[in-house]
């Protein structure tokens, strides 16, 4: 049974978050594990409040379970402070985590702002060069990159300026402003496209939750990077084709659509 760990934010709605991880991890047919960052108030209409665990009790969690169970893989999502930031960066590196993804999680899906200026400084220092891959959107490259991004190309030179600076590999998703799922892999300076099915479908919430948590979930199965990239793209583009339509505001997807043959 190969192993993967969550470190991220919860959502009650069950949609993003460590929800949405377990659910993913679950459905590649991995051993999921968690450790929560924060308690949310949110459904698919926005969040509502967010209550911050301690970094101590976010250290007790860590170590409980890397001296137990030692997971493949690791996916981090929301951490909305530098504090907590420097302790999840501190504990990957006391336990030798491998196979580490990094979501830089800014703005959630409606539109939510999810992270201080002191938590991206946090990100880009501690946190980023410890990854096997980062997967930011477009918005969320710009920010980390300091350019602003309007073409692929634009998105190639974002992601080689994130890889030089971060130490990381480094995949740009492109869904968010190109009308397009094409997403580009940035490994040892080489540029890998990811051609995506664009899907129309307006229930969106939980998407970068879920395709980084697949792709750590292949990583822990053993499977290379670019594998795991276009293995978790087919495996998110399958669970919106599914249509699933929950809520009033954009709704999660079906994370189980293979179970229904």
């Amino acid at each position: 049974m190969y192993t993967a760990l969550t470190i991220a934010g919860s959502d009650p709605s069950g949609g993003a978050g460590i929800q949405a991880d377990i659910k993913t991890m679950t459905a590649h047919g991995v051993y999921a594990m968690s450790a929560l960052t924060a308690l949310t108030a949110q459904n698919t209409t926005g969040v509502y409040d967010i209550m911050e665990v301690t970094a101590p009790f976010l250290a007790k969690q860590l170590d409980c379970i890397f001296t137990d169970i030692f997971p493949d893989a690791v996916k981090t999502g929301m951490t909305a402070s530098a504090e907590l930031i420097g302790v999840i960066a501190d504990k990957l590196k006391e336990h030798r985590a491998v196979h580490i993804v990094v979501d830089p999680v800014m703005v959630s899906t409606s539109g939510s702002r999810l992270i201080d200026e002191d938590a991206i400084d946090a990100l880009r220092e501690k946190l980023l060069p410890l990854a096997e891959l980062i997967t930011p959107n477009i918005p969320e490259a710009e920010v980390l990159s300091g350019r602003h991004i309007a073409t692929p190309e634009d998105m190639e030179q974002a992601a080689k300026w994130m890889q030089e600076h971060f130490g990381c590999n480094v995949l740009v998703k492109g869904g968010h402003q190109t009308n397009t799922a094409n997403d580009v892999l940035c490994v040892n300076n080489r540029l890998l496209w990811f051609p995506g099915q664009h899907i129309d479908n307006p229930n969106t919430h939980g998407t970068g939750c879920t395709l980084s948590s697949a792709i750590a979930s292949n990583l822990a199965m053993g499977q290379n990077l670019g594998q795991a990239v276009q293995n978790a793209k087919d495996y998110l583009s399958g669970a919106l084709l599914d249509m699933l339509d929950l809520g009033a505001g954009s709704g999660p997807l079906n994370h189980m659509y293979r179970l229904k043959g």
